[in-house]
Formats: C-alpha cells, structure tokens, sequence
C-alpha cells in the first residue's frame, strides 16, 4: 500500500496577486471598518492566506472625515503620544483630532490591528487614507469595496 504525502502550499512574493480596493467611509463606524481593512492588508481574504507572508491587498480609503463613533467615544476616546521629552505626554480627544487630522483617526486603527514586526511595518505601507473623495490612485484602477 503506497502513502500518499500532501504538501501544503505557502504563498510568497512570486506567487502573491495583489489588487487595489477602495473603500468609502462615509457613515462607516471606525472600529468595524478599519478591522476588516486590516484583514485585508493581511490578506486574510485569500485562500492562499500564509501568517509569515505578505500576501494582502493595497487599500485606499476616501471620505475619512465622514466616520463615525458608537456611543460617546466622540467626547470620551483620548489619543495620547508621547514627544520625547520630560512631561511630554499629549492627550487629544476623538473629537478634536477628527477635526484636525481626520486621517491620523484611521491610520491609527488599522496599525493596530496589524502585527507589530517588521512584516506588519510592510503591511500598513499599502493602506492610503485621504480626506474627501479624491485619491491620486487612478490609474491602478482600484475596485470598490462594500461594507
């Protein structure tokens, strides 16, 4: 009786298909959305999903101004960042850094979400968040990708 040996198949740069998405924040809630962008830049959504591979998709979100939070994360959710010096922690609300730097609100949720190595450095390079409904990605013809 002969043994059958099934190997299993691991993606790698060769073999990765990458396309283009775009996705529309408007009315999207922050959490749900950045989660499911950030399984696609895993590329998470493919049968060939490999943990130590990049094998996601490149992302570009537009209208991040038009976000929304549950509840009263609006007013309660800080986002701080340290400058470097003594006393120098920084608090910002939700509410302000939306109004400031609405794009900063998404970056930050996706990266995480995303492994905290040298693979998911790579990773959050792909995502592309802009403000308005305008992106410089034309001509990579990205699809629309619906929530």
């Amino acid at each position: 009786m002969s043994k059958l040996h099934f190997t299993t198949k691991h993606a790698n740069e060769a073999t990765v298909q990458r396309t283009w998405y775009v996705v529309d924040g408007t009315n999207q809630t922050v959490g749900r959305m950045c989660a499911r962008i950030a399984a696609i830049l895993r590329g998470k959504n493919k049968a060939y999903y490999t943990p130590h591979v990049d094998t996601g998709d490149y992302i570009v979100v537009i209208n991040c101004e038009k976000v929304v939070f549950t509840g009263k994360k609006l007013e309660q959710k800080m986002y701080d960042h340290y400058t470097g010096y003594p006393g120098g922690l920084k608090e910002e609300a939700a509410e302000n850094l939306q109004k400031r730097r609405p794009e900063v609100v998404i970056e930050r949720a996706v990266k995480g979400m995303l492994p905290k190595n040298r693979l998911g450095r790579k990773m959050y390079k792909k995502l592309f968040v802009y403000v308005g409904d305008k992106h410089p990605h034309v001509a990579q013809r990205p699809k629309e990708l619906k929530f």
